[in-house]
């Protein structure tokens, strides 16, 4: 499996943390896109990218990349809390550091710690949590820090100058595992998510209304809607959109055939299970309530007899 290298990123921090995941060779790409392209080129067999933050959004490279670059398939989710940490050599001070380094998205999850403790530090950008540290252990300068993992400070022997720097402590990351476009889809839960990319007929009045009218009459809930240049022209704009449920299930089904026939394009990223706390459980009550209404509606077939005298089912 593809992520985000070098070793010590949190991205590898999610992946060992996930059971479904367990067992899978991690192979380092330097970048989130790098990852995107060895799955679409068959280097790897699933990747696993940061595609949203509660803190700061949106990872648009990861986004315009599965929407716009490669033709992939999401395969599953991951929910990783956070914790950021000031990493730094041995004997380094608070009071001495003069120079941060880190990837951009990591920093600005610590904006309010780096104001208060460190308000003229400069800010030198990497293109992981984890090379930053990595880089920061090879220069071996007492004023050189890194915004990074407790993984990081282990494998490459710095050490927590300040941990948990991030401005919020509820602060989570959103991966998703991305598999080739013709990957099977994975078979549903009943605790389901379904990502898809509507492109509207552009400076048509309504579109995005009529889009959203599809979800609304058939009560399917919305946990993301997010606009997105399409590279074309200014104000020409595509949605990327999360819905609960699994193109398996009827109502899901219906609502995209009625999308696909009155939106420009549509594409699809996939169906796949949920994450979230309480995801074991909801799949769980979901499957017992499917038997019971399974083992209900038998019984009934059971008693309509056809004109041969045949039981149905």
């Amino acid at each position: 499996m593809g992520f985000l290298g070098p070793p010590g990123t949190f991205t590898e921090e999610a992946a060992l943390g996930e059971a479904t995941l367990a067992g899978c060779d991690l192979v380092p790409f330097d970048t989130m896109p790098e990852v995107l392209a060895g799955v679409a080129s068959g280097t790897v067999d699933v990747g696993l990218v940061a595609i949203e933050n509660s803190i700061e959004g949106t990872v648009n490279q990861v986004v315009d990349g599965l929407v716009f670059d490669v033709e992939a398939l999401i395969l599953g989710e991951v929910l990783l809390r956070v914790r950021q940490n000031l990493l730094a050599p041995p004997g380094a001070i608070l009071d001495g550091i003069r120079r941060v380094v880190s990837f951009p998205v990591a920093v600005a999850q610590c904006q309010g710690f780096l104001h208060e403790h460190l308000p003229r530090v400069a800010v030198v950008a990497a293109n992981s949590t984890a090379e930053a540290a990595r880089s920061v252990a090879e220069l071996a300068d007492p004023t050189v820090a890194a915004v990074g993992t407790e993984l990081a400070a282990r494998l490459y022997g710095l050490e927590v100058l300040a941990p948990a720097i991030e401005d919020h402590h509820d602060n989570t990351t959103r991966f998703v595992v991305v598999g080739p476009a013709d990957a099977p889809i994975p078979a549903p839960t009943g605790h389901d998510k379904t990502t898809i990319v509507c492109f509207q007929e552009q400076d048509q009045p309504g579109s995005l209304h009529a889009i959203l009218g599809q979800f609304s009459a058939r009560s399917i809930n919305l946990t993301k809607l997010e606009s997105r240049p399409t590279k074309h022209s200014l104000g020409d704009y595509c949605f990327i959109i999360d819905l609960e449920g699994h193109v398996a299930s009827e109502v899901v089904a219906d609502c995209l055939r009625d999308l696909h026939a009155q939106v420009r394009d549509l594409r699809f990223l996939g169906s796949y299970p949920a994450a979230g706390e309480h995801g074991a459980a909801i799949r769980r009550d979901a499957e017992e309530a499917w038997r019971r209404a399974d083992a209900w509606v038998g019984g009934l077939r059971r008693r309509v007899v056809e004109a041969t005298g045949r039981a149905v089912g």
